[in-house]
């Protein structure tokens, strides 16, 4: 394959033979900030861009042409060969700590931040370019991104979106027509990221490293005013700042585990200020469940194992509140009573984790009601899934039937090695659903909506990737994007999507990308 000739099909709805000029209308106020908060930088031309693939339901909520963004001069700008009318690329400073060791100063190394733009919903967006070349926080870097993690990111941030997660979306994604170099020549990509902001935690510690507590305090106005600004009104900002930041990201977590997906990498500078999920690098969903599951290849002690996922968070909010102390001693009259506030406040952490987690078990348990032993009654069947390695997604859907009809139970059984494991736990359900007064039709369809048919399995996503890379087939792609964007619906024809990988296929490892 030659990488200066590689082109992507792109669908109709993605090209337009009357494409009118692309307008972004940018509204740049972080580029307003002062200039140590960022580089001033410009994108790296690439050799033959082309279109994968353009976002046509999320340009029309940024207000955006889609057609435009599609045409060629459209593609000349998502791949960074052109800069859009308004747009003010720039890579924003960062530190953070990276599996427990800090790094005073990380940096876009790779993206570029054109500008931010006012969607049809009157919220402010980022739109990022990443994998569009070397900055100067790149530290030896090619600045670029591979094909494979580029269709990794787009599939599992949409997917994460049509799941109800709070996360950063994938606008568009272009081939760059020349090779990126890792363990091998892969093709190179450009996805262009749409987030509510990429502010982080590494941000502050970035500023904070420094002494710089001016810096600190404008970038803590700046995200109050942009994500908190209720804040803003309370009688002590910060404080009021810190504790919505904690609230976001407690629920942000609890939702991942409801859905059986790892992170990966979950370093204080992927860790979003916005409550987002945000930098999908050697991410997976699990398939057998396991609590001490890890697939990032770069996370040898399990740091961010699957049930490692809370502690990690907490610790990374312990880090915010470290950067923030000298706001809180101002608001709280000393260092020793705003280093006992902020104590008191990441130890509220795990409370409000445990009870997103609870509701959430309720709604995929078809509970309509809280009682008492709710609790261990969702505990019970995840320590019984551990001890079979049992389809986490699978099993959750299949007890939607199950609720509306005992005679399906023989299907979520099945996928235990000892199906009466599953029987005596289902015996003890049915007696709590029973204590409700629902139609077992309106709760089935309930659990419908938390539980998911379909996500981005990982082999799935690697067949997508050696499909793209090794063939130039997008319709894979395609295929399994129009699926994980609309994964709690039946779909017979598809039903080998929402399989368990078979031994041969199985994804045992993930990696970052870089």
């Amino acid at each position: 394959m030659s990488f200066r000739e590689t082109s992507a099909p792109s669908s109709t709805e993605n090209l337009h033979p009357v494409a009118g000029p692309v307008r972004f209308h940018f509204q740049n106020t972080y580029a307003r900030l002062p200039e140590r908060f960022y580089a001033r930088c410009t994108p790296t031309v690439v050799a033959s861009p082309a279109l994968i693939k353009v976002n046509s339901g999320l340009a029309l909520r940024l207000g955006l042409d889609q057609h435009a963004l599609g045409s060629a001069e459209g593609i000349e700008i998502l791949a960074g060969n052109r800069q859009a009318e308004g747009a003010e690329p720039l890579a924003q400073a960062y530190a953070g700590h990276q599996f427990g060791y800090f790094v005073p100063q990380l940096g876009d190394g790779r993206a570029n931040l054109l500008g931010e733009v006012i969607g049809t919903d009157g919220a402010r967006y980022d739109l990022q370019l990443k994998g569009s070349g070397p900055t100067p926080f790149s530290r030896r870097g090619d600045g670029r991104a591979a094909l494979g993690p580029v269709l990794r990111e787009y599939i599992v941030s949409e997917a994460m979106s049509a799941l109800g997660v709070p996360t950063t979306r994938a606008l568009a994604a272009v081939t760059t027509g020349q090779g990126v170099y890792r363990e091998t020549v892969q093709p190179g990509a450009v996805l262009c990221r749409v987030a509510a902001s990429h502010l982080r935690v590494g941000t502050f510690q970035y500023f904070a490293a420094q002494d710089d507590v001016e810096g600190v305090r404008l970038l803590t106005q700046y995200a109050i005013a942009r994500h908190y600004p209720d804040a803003a009104q309370a009688s002590r900002p910060t404080s009021a700042f810190l504790k919505g930041v904690i609230a976001r990201q407690a629920k942000l977590v609890a939702q991942w585990m409801l859905l059986g997906f790892i992170h990966g990498v979950m370093n204080t500078d992927n860790t979003s200020i916005s409550g987002e999920t945000i930098d999908y690098g050697p991410c997976a969903f699990m398939e057998g469940y396991d609590p001490a599951q890890v697939f990032s290849s770069i996370d040898q002690q399990g740091r961010y194992a699957y049930s490692n996922q809370p502690f990690a968070m907490q610790w990374n909010l312990t880090r915010l509140a470290e950067c923030l102390l000298p706001l809180l001693a101002e608001e709280h009259g000393s260092q020793d009573a705003a280093l006992a506030w902020a104590q008191g406040a990441l130890s509220a952490f795990m409370p409000q984790f445990e009870a997103a987690r609870r509701e959430g078990f309720r709604r995929k348990l078809g509970l309509f009601s809280e009682q008492p032993g709710d609790a261990a009654l969702a505990e019970d069947l995840l320590t019984r899934m551990a001890e079979a390695r049992v389809d986490f997604t699978a099993l959750f859907r299949l007890l939607c039937a199950a609720a509306s009809d005992p005679y399906a139970d023989s299907s979520a059984a099945a996928l235990f090695a000892d199906p009466s494991s599953y029987d005596a736990w289902a015996a003890v359900w049915r007696h709590r659903l029973a204590q409700e007064d629902v139609q077992p039709e309106a709760r089935a369809a309930s659990m419908r909506l938390a539980n998911p048919v379909f996500i981005p399995r990982n082999h799935l996503v690697q067949e997508v990737i050696e499909a793209a890379v090794d063939k130039e087939d997008y319709q894979p792609f395609e295929q399994l994007l129009a699926l994980v964007c609309c994964p709690y619906e039946d779909n017979e024809a598809m039903a080998k999507f929402a399989t368990p990988a078979l031994p041969e296929q199985r994804v045992h490892a993930t990696f970052c990308g870089t």
